[in-house]
């Protein structure tokens, strides 16, 4: 009989794992509160770069995948996964308010006997501390009646390279029947399954792979500033540097860092190290970094145009990444609030963001003081900006 499989949170993450799913033969129910993207899905849309409408279509055919709004169809599932969105609140601490809110709502509706997998985000201990607690305060004791999993996302939107299938997958079980039971569930859809000895261990392992890139992204970015300022290309310099076979991995300038991941996962971490005592002082700088960037462009745009007062700039690109449309975390967000402060009139373009803060993308044209490149998708023709003078945050030569 076909394994009913209940995915919930049909965003970034939640969509693609449970097409991927529906593909490999598992029957699957997306849940997601937004009835608005429900009802696209139902008819087939797809709001996520990586998943063409048609691999919706053709698993709706089939039977394979529906959405939902309501978490009392997940019943008769026999496993549950949650993709929630675990953000960060005003003052940089971990919002669980998403999480906690998904797992009360499975655990009114889980059936005995099923498997649970957490894929969001989130401190150590928090399946075994926070997790566990809500779902037994509604489900009650899930000893021998639920087998709960953790089993932490990996997914790099528009990522051609290194997808769902194949990417290592690392599980871990609250219990060893768990931890088998997850196993046995991804690997028809995952090549390569690594256990993990706990859930705390995969918890901080998910949390080290985006620090790690958080600092090191910092560090290109805040070096790139002294290439600039003894007139070294910094491009030519990582291409020499990456000549090296061991010892180093390039990272490439930018605006900063943006998306769901890298620049929320390490202050999760940070969170927790502080919570127990624990120094993490290259995660707290490299934060800081991060978000100094825009600034220093702020200060290059004004000393190209001699004063930003009036002046009309365009940015070009508003997503946080090249060629996709989610401008969760975007660091533009920060470069337009102070150029807007500097008393610049300050408009953007980007076809495949569209609108943003109730603006809408502009058109390229040759009719501004200055174009900041701060995010190139591949659908851009810069040549439309004729002579106007041009700052690339990606680079040291513009």
């Amino acid at each position: 009989m076909q394994q009913k499989v209940a995915v919930i949170g049909q965003g970034y993450v939640g969509l693609p794992l449970s097409i991927t799913l529906a593909e490999a033969g598992y029957k699957v129910l997306g849940i997601d509160i937004d009835a608005k993207r429900i009802n696209q899905l139902n008819q087939g849309i797809s709001q996520i770069e990586d998943i063409e409408a048609s691999r919706i279509q053709t698993q709706q055919n089939i039977g394979n995948y529906r959405a939902s709004i309501n978490y009392s169809e997940i019943s008769t599932s026999e496993v549950v996964i949650i993709c929630v969105p675990t953000p960060l609140l005003q003052n940089k601490e971990p919002d669980l308010s998403y999480l906690i809110d998904s797992i009360k709502s499975v655990s009114e509706n889980i059936k005995v006997g099923s498997l649970l997998v957490v894929e969001s985000t989130v401190a150590p201990g928090t399946t075994r501390n926070i997790i566990i607690p809500h779902i037994e305060k509604v489900f009650g004791p899930i000893d021998g009646k639920l087998d709960l999993a953790f089993s932490p996302e990996r997914v790099d939107p528009k990522n051609t390279q290194w997808n769902i299938s194949n990417t290592p997958k690392l599980v871990a079980g609250i219990t060893y029947k768990a931890l088998k039971r997850a196993r046995e569930f991804y690997s028809p859809v995952v090549a390569n399954i690594v256990e993990c000895s706990s859930v705390e261990v995969a918890e901080t392992a998910k949390l080290l792979e985006n620090s790690f890139r958080l600092i090191n992204i910092s560090f290109i970015n805040e070096f790139r500033i002294f290439c600039d300022l003894l007139d070294i290309d910094i491009e030519e310099v990582i291409k020499l540097a990456a000549t090296k076979p061991y010892g180093f991995m390039p990272f490439y300038p930018s605006l900063g860092i943006g998306g769901h991941c890298i620049p929320v996962d390490p202050l999760y971490l940070s969170h927790k190290a502080k919570e127990i005592g624990a120094p993490s002082r290259f995660i707290d700088l490299a934060d800081e970094i991060n978000h100094a960037i825009p600034g220093y462009f702020v200060s290059k745009a004004e000393k190209m145009l001699n004063g930003l007062l009036g002046r009309k700039i365009l940015i070009v690109g508003l997503a946080y990444k090249p060629n996709v449309s989610d401008v969760r975390e975007t660091p533009v967000t920060g470069l337009i609030t102070e150029l807007r402060q500097k008393g610049a009139q300050v408009l953007w373009h980007d076809n495949l963001v569209k609108e943003w803060a109730g603006e809408k993308s502009s058109l390229l044209s040759e009719e501004y003081d200055l174009a900041i490149i701060a995010t190139p998708h591949d659908y851009l023709d810069l040549h439309k900006l004729g002579d106007t003078p041009i700052l690339n945050t990606r680079g040291s030569r513009n």
